[in-house]
């Protein structure tokens, strides 16, 4: 990888281009390990995962109810003699020909049964049960009709949900083989810049960004390392840069990276690896860098509050999780009417604040009002981004790419 600064001169980078970059020159996968079940939730599977056992397990009724051989009560229904009960838990039973046996969900089907009738459906008299005409196999959950031993649950690179979870303790595990969480490094960059608590005085403010990405990172299942805030010394900059190379998988900073800027963290970068300067063709997001720093991947994301957003979104987020051993990333867009009209064409991609609405007329997506990149608050009232490809214009009702906080967040 070369070393360049790049001027305003530099051909705008399609987000693509850029990704593939970055995927290209993503870190080595981490290692596997093994975590308790109960941990698991939004970690990845290191390796594919089989059914032990089939499932169901045995022949059992799917309601509470009666069970029976279809055979002894022909096409009309009539009465049954009962012949005792089974519940969940205990061993099947065996059912004598021409009876009928209380039986509760989960209960193993007694042999001599194919059939359960509905306790809703039936009445019992006594020692007798009246059973409506039958239909042979009606609410039996047959065993091996879900999973058979063998059959692939999960694969490798799955991110685990609470389903998930469920499925892997359904079938007895307790440990659950993943990849280890990435361990990125998160700085900021700039004198102003003061911790929240802190006293300000003129010109500074509080260092948001850090705060933001760390907790980004955290939804996505990433071990955040909170660097701090970088002083303005070069010295200091690169022995602390070099200093988290060693710890750290990865190092994210925000700030001092637009072309022109004065600032440590470049030059520190050079000094200790590689440095690309990107214009990313994105707004919010135009200057994002990337390098390595003693041999660790680093990415320079831009200073103002929601660029930092929209860039760990659309651009950090898939490259990190894709290093951390996710295969297939769930999240997509989806298309949904804009309650406004776009009439200049731009030449970047657009990713603006909005939010979904709903009327009688179904859903429909609502720009917020302030779109300024220094305008988190905006952020905070949307639930998403819409995405505007670069020199399109539309109609107030034409589809539009929504990408949900809720999504891209988790």
């Amino acid at each position: 990888m070369s070393q360049c600064d790049c001027s305003d001169a530099q051909p705008l980078m399609p987000l693509e281009t850029a990704l593939a970059q970055l995927l290209a020159e993503r870190p080595p996968m981490p290692g596997g390990e093994c975590v308790p079940l109960s941990q698991g939730t939004g970690r990845i599977l290191a390796q594919d995962q089989f059914a032990r056992f089939d499932v169901p397990a045995w022949d059992n009724s799917a309601m509470d109810g009666y069970a029976l051989c279809a055979t002894d009560l022909g096409t009309t229904g009539g009465y049954l003699p009962m012949h005792g009960r089974v519940v969940a838990g205990n061993p099947a039973t065996v059912l004598p020909p021409g009876t009928a046996m209380r039986i509760f969900t989960g209960a193993p089907l007694p042999i001599g049964a194919d059939t359960v009738m509905a306790q809703e459906d039936c009445h019992l008299e006594g020692n007798q049960v009246l059973l409506p005409a039958p239909l042979r196999g009606r609410h039996v959950r047959l065993k091996g009709e879900e999973l058979r031993r063998g059959d692939p649950l999960l694969g490798k690179g799955h991110r685990l949900r609470a389903q998930d979870i469920g499925l892997l303790a359904s079938q007895g595990m307790q440990q659950i083989p993943v990849y280890k969480r990435l361990r990125v490094a998160i700085l900021s960059s700039g004198d102003e810049l003061r911790e929240p608590g802190q006293r300000l005085t003129g010109g500074q403010i509080y260092d948001a960004n850090r705060y933001t990405l760390q907790a980004l990172l955290q939804g996505w299942g990433i071990e955040a390392i909170d660097a701090g805030c970088m002083a303005d010394d070069l010295v200091a900059t690169r022995e602390r840069l070099a200093e988290l190379a060693q710890t750290a998988d990865v190092l994210i900073s925000s700030g001092g990276v637009s072309v022109g800027e004065e600032d440590h963290l470049k030059q520190a970068v050079r000094e200790l690896g590689t440095l690309q300067l990107w214009r990313l063709a994105i707004q919010p997001g135009k200057p994002l860098a990337f390098g390595r720093v003693a041999g660790k991947p680093w990415m320079g994301l831009p200073g103002n509050p929601v660029a930092v957003l929209v860039t760990a979104l659309m651009v950090a987020r898939p490259w990190l999780m894709q290093a951390q051993g996710l295969l297939h990333d769930s999240i997509s867009a989806d298309r949904i009417p804009a309650d406004f009209h776009w009439q200049v064409a731009r030449p970047r991609r657009q990713f603006l604040r909005a939010k979904k609405v709903v009327d009688d007329a179904g859903e429909k997506i609502k720009l917020l009002a302030n779109q300024g990149s220094a305008m988190l608050s905006t952020a905070c009232w949307a639930d998403g981004l819409v995405e505007i490809e670069p020199h399109r214009t539309f109609a107030q009702g034409e589809l539009v790419r929504y990408w949900s906080f809720t999504q891209l967040l988790n």
